[in-house]
């Protein structure tokens, strides 16, 4: 925008902000873009398979493996899980210039979903072990697989709304 060497004018000004506000939506509605759907059908396997697993390690006595077995498991999934994060979070960065975010979302969405998935997943192997019934972590596996699901076409919903 050029002022001619003076002062901008009132219209100059409120073209700048509007311009401005425009900027700043647009680098929000990037950064709120759905995760790449080869890291979303990652994290719903992640989030599907950790009751089973940690159903495993907490199981009174060796539940179809040994309880070794089972940490073994959590901590190789856990390991590649974080890692392919950071080659999501990664290459979306090189992609976009902007970091993958989720405080972009409504917190009526993210705050019940991150309080209640871990207890949903945790909780389901101390009821197993309670009850030695393994329907608890299957189900708790597909309620988090459920989640992760519904999660991402809200995310994907957002991001069409906002773009």
């Amino acid at each position: 925008m050029e002022t001619n060497g003076g002062p901008p004018t009132p219209e100059q000004a409120q073209s700048a902000l509007a311009e401005a506000e425009h900027i700043q939506a647009s680098a929000a509605a990037l950064s709120a873009t759905p995760w790449p759907n080869w890291f979303f059908a990652t994290l719903t396997l992640y989030i599907a398979a950790l009751p089973i697993a940690y159903g495993g390690v907490m199981a009174d006595e060796d539940w179809l493996l040994p309880r070794l077995a089972w940490m073994g498991i959590m901590v190789a999934i856990t390991a590649l899980y974080m890692a392919l994060l950071a080659v999501a979070a990664k290459a979306w960065r090189e992609k976009t210039g902007v970091a993958l975010r989720l405080d972009v979302l409504p917190k009526r969405a993210t705050v019940p979903f991150m309080l209640g998935l871990p207890v949903v997943l945790v909780g389901s192997a101390f009821v197993f072990r309670f009850t030695g019934s393994p329907v608890w972590l299957f189900a708790a596996s597909l309620i988090g697989a459920a989640a992760s699901v519904g999660f991402h076409l809200a995310f994907v919903r957002l991001h069409r709304a906002s773009a």
